[in-house]
């Protein structure tokens, strides 16, 4: 197949090994292409004539390119209410558990590999329209290492399509956006979330302790010592007994034994 660039396997291993030493993710030979679809558009922006002059370039300006390569790799598929058991899970669970067991009515989630937001989101109504409304101090930490896709959930716009997917009772926490086909996410839910730029391989600034961490679908791109590590962290960053939300096609147990199934990809630091 004629390709507008050349694009070797060698090229492809110096691209795979920067991403897997500056994200820790893994990137198999099979996903050659899909790294070359993502990466074209860098190298037309740039105006490169092949792969070889790209990863010349990445060598040349490391600070400048890394981030750009990193975005381009990292994928963003998502959605409002994403595998909704979790967020059923978080209502009918974890709610009643604050209520009873938080006298200081300070809840702390965290939204790993938050992408564009909608998460977060989902995550932050789900706790408004469950939490009485005065007197509990909310926040949501969503962080992702794209800042691209940060920018978009801070913006909180998105195309009105995205609705499809919200429950109607969650409705009225949307306003009508910029232009005709968007839609905001109302003030009173966006003042629950902070968005930060966060490589989950690297030091982690927060110091307390988290009721929650949601990290869907994101362990799937690193090598099993990698996700173990992460796995440990989160475990030590999660309050006793706390809740960890995976995505559909991960699972724990051959990885970490510091948690416990309580359902379906979803798990309770263990005592």
């Amino acid at each position: 197949m004629d390709r507008e660039f050349i694009f070797t396997d060698r090229d492809f291993q110096h691209v795979a090994s920067l991403i897997h030493e500056q994200a820790g993710i893994h990137l198999p030979l099979q996903k050659k292409d899909m790294v070359y679809a993502r990466l074209s558009r860098r190298l037309r922006k740039l105006g490169l004539q092949k792969f070889r002059d790209y990863v010349a370039f990445l060598r040349d300006h490391p600070q400048e390119e890394l981030e750009e390569l990193i975005n381009a790799i990292t994928t963003n598929v998502t959605h409002f209410f994403r595998e909704n058991h979790h967020f059923d899970h978080l209502a009918n669970t974890m709610v009643p558990h604050l209520l009873k067991n938080t006298e200081s009515k300070r809840v702390r989630l965290w939204s790993a590999g938050s992408s564009q937001g909608m998460e977060a989101y989902s995550i932050a109504m789900t706790l408004h329209s469950h939490l009485p409304k005065t007197g509990w101090d909310i926040k949501i930490l969503a962080t992702d290492i794209d800042t691209n896709v940060l920018d978009i959930g801070r913006a909180a716009v998105y195309e009105k399509t995205q609705l499809d997917n919200v429950p109607r009772s969650y409705t009225t926490y949307f306003e009508d956006g910029p232009e005709g086909d968007t839609i905001r996410v109302s003030q009173e839910i966006r003042r629950l979330v902070h968005f930060k730029t966060l490589n989950l391989l690297e030091h982690w600034p927060m110091k307390g302790q988290f009721d929650a961490i949601f990290c869907r679908n994101v362990v799937i791109y690193f090598d099993k010592p990698t996700q173990a590590k992460l796995f440990a962290r989160y475990a030590d960053i999660l309050k006793p007994q706390g809740w960890l939300y995976i995505g559909h096609s991960e699972n724990l147990s051959s990885i970490s034994d510091r948690f416990e199934t309580v359902g379906r990809t979803i798990y309770r630091k263990a005592s």
